[in-house]
């Protein structure tokens, strides 16, 4: 008698293996049996017709403050998600001197647009030490694992202060504090080290966040800490990643080689196709390759789809900084809407320029050629140039700002405005697809739980299948084993996390059984469910026949079963330790 037996299911493995039919079972939490399972379990799930996979493993979130409040750490759940790394981009809430907790909430608002009335009411403060935030964390129930990375925002704040928080460059004894908590902190179970070093990344002061321009003397002690302790990864957001003109394009990368090489330790460093260089996405490719024969190990780390924002009434759009607009701003969204409406408003708002400019409108064109109408259901994220609100104005003879305007104020539309910012300088996917097949480059950069009110890449591990696996129509796609061992094995592999991403006995009972022909995003929708009321945006999915964590039922058809199985991952020199 086995816990659970998932019957007659296509299993995609994880490996890259061809998909093959079959049984898997599940006892005391742990892949037991994979092929034809005789006998019986205590709990049977007819997978015949379902595609059958390990759980997904999103390694970019930025849950560390979420994590307090939510046990399901929405949206990820409703996609597939089993496991999570947080704390990346140098940001998070540990160590935290206890005076530092408003100023640490102020970083993580304006680098990741959480609300921070949210994090203010939200997060617990149990802790100040990296370790005994670990601990913390490890208290709550939740229903996926989750796993912290050692963030430099919060590491210099807490040992330099305001000379850390203002980018001054260290002392030596600075130094040697640093280096000891980032050690403390891998010893206590932290699975990497995570800086930011894009301008673009800025606290809700408009000051970069600590750590941005910090000299090789520094990154290459506390990246050594990872190499003498022989554990966790590197993770940085490099210089031009955001979007703004670089002197010297593999600079970065080149500090990169020489450290992962020193050190013994895996980099992953954020990499989109940039307006300003749309091609040399390929040169930093090459030379992640290139490193590999140095002893180096740089995996750049893709996104399944462009960066984008989603552009409502309710995030951000055109209108927001014009004089009419914003005396009515403070209204809830169905009266704005309906004020807008108002022909006489509307041509006030129409005729106004703005009161003041956008910090980061030098960074993105601010034409409206990159401006698409989203779908209500199944979002396209590969939209073709003819289907921009300027080609559509261009066509119709009419104003694409006017356009905008009208689709947004309508009842008849989503309401909703896919804009492309990264990753989509040709109108196509082609590039990121090229990304994804390189031999060095990790899935990731969902920023799951950040953007609250920009983005929602947390689905993208849905559209993986959805339009890689299945939908494409405007350039090849990709192969289900290919996609399924990227969100799975690939992932789990780079950070340590050993004992899952493989449908293998042995294997933790982290899977997936998805209907996928009947797989699909719903639309984004934005919803006030944070702490003090903070909205966001969500999207959810349907398909998802069941998610199972650690041999428990968590999901069945996208609704949560109540069972919080999920626990907090401890990284070691050993692999992963999950208590």
């Amino acid at each position: 008698m086995h816990d659970l037996i998932i019957r007659n299911g296509s299993l995609c493995d994880g490996s890259g293996i061809p998909v093959r039919t079959g049984d898997v079972a599940v006892d005391h939490g742990v892949i037991t049996r994979v092929g034809r399972v005789p006998g019986r379990g205590r709990t049977e799930i007819d997978a015949g017709g379902h595609l059958v996979t390990p759980g997904f493993v999103d390694i970019h979130t930025h849950f560390d403050g979420q994590v307090s409040w939510d046990p399901q750490l929405t949206p990820s759940c409703w996609h597939g998600v089993t496991s999570v790394v947080m704390g990346n981009c140098g940001v998070g809430f540990a160590p935290a001197q206890p005076d530092r907790h408003d100023w640490l909430i102020g970083l993580m608002e304006g680098v990741e647009d959480i609300p921070g009335a949210s994090l203010s009411e939200g997060i617990t403060w149990e802790w100040e030490t990296f370790p005994e935030y670990l601990d913390a964390v490890e208290r709550l129930p939740r229903v996926m694992d989750v796993a912290a990375q050692v963030p430099h925002g919060a590491l210099r704040a807490y040992v330099m202060g305001d000379r850390g928080a203002a980018n001054e460059p260290p002392t030596e004894e600075d130094l040697r504090r640093m280096c000891a908590l980032v050690r403390q902190g891998l010893q206590a179970g932290a699975i990497g080290f995570s800086t930011s070093r894009t301008v673009t990344h800025l606290a809700i002061t408009g000051d970069p966040v600590p750590g941005t321009f910090a000299a090789e003397d520094e990154l290459f002690a506390l990246g050594g800490v990872l190499g003498e302790v022989g554990t966790g990864v590197f993770q940085l957001v490099p210089l031009g990643a955001g979007g703004e003109k670089v002197d010297d394009p593999l600079g970065e990368i080149k500090w990169m080689r020489r450290l992962s090489a020193a050190v013994g330790r895996p980099i992953t460093f954020g990499l989109f196709q940039n307006d300003n260089d749309p091609d040399g996405w390929r040169e930093l490719l090459q030379v992640a390759e290139d490193a590999v024969a140095s002893g180096a190990d740089l995996h750049p780390q893709v996104a399944g789809r462009p960066f984008s924002i989603i552009i409502s009434l309710d995030s951000t759009h055109p209108f927001r900084r014009r004089p009419s607009y914003k005396r009515i701003a403070h209204l809830p969204a169905a009266e704005r809407r309906a004020a807008m409406r108002d022909p006489a408003l509307r041509e006030k708002i129409l005729g106004e320029a703005p009161d003041d400019a956008d910090p980061r409108s030098s960074l993105f064109p601010q034409g409206y050629e990159r401006h698409f109408p989203m779908e209500a259901n199944q979002p396209d994220y590969e939209p073709g140039a003819d289907e921009s609100f300027d080609a559509i104005a261009r066509r119709t003879g009419q104003n694409p700002e006017t356009l905008i305007y009208d689709f947004l104020t309508s009842e008849d539309t989503s309401g909703m405005i896919f804009r492309p910012l990264l990753g989509y300088s040709e109108y196509t996917l082609d590039p990121i697809r090229e990304m994804l097949l390189h031999p060095q480059a990790v899935l990731g950069l969902s920023d799951a739980g950040a953007h609250c009110r920009l983005i929602c890449d947390a689905s993208t591990p849905t559209s993986m299948l959805t339009h890689w696996v299945r939908d494409r129509s405007r350039g090849a796609r990709l192969p289900l084993e290919f996609v399924v061992k990227k969100q799975t094995w690939e992932p789990a592999q780079l950070y340590g996390l050993r004992d899952r991403g493989l449908l293998r006995p042995g294997y933790r009972a982290d899977i997936n059984i998805i209907d996928l022909d009947r797989l699909s995003l719903r639309s984004p929708e934005f919803v006030h469910d944070l702490p003090a009321g903070g909205g966001r945006l969500i999207q959810k999915a349907d398909g998802y026949v069941a998610t199972v964590v650690a041999g428990e039922i968590t999901f069945r058809e996208g609704e949560a079963t109540g069972a919080l199985p999920g626990r907090l991952v401890r990284g070691t020199r050993s692999g992963p330790v999950v208590l």
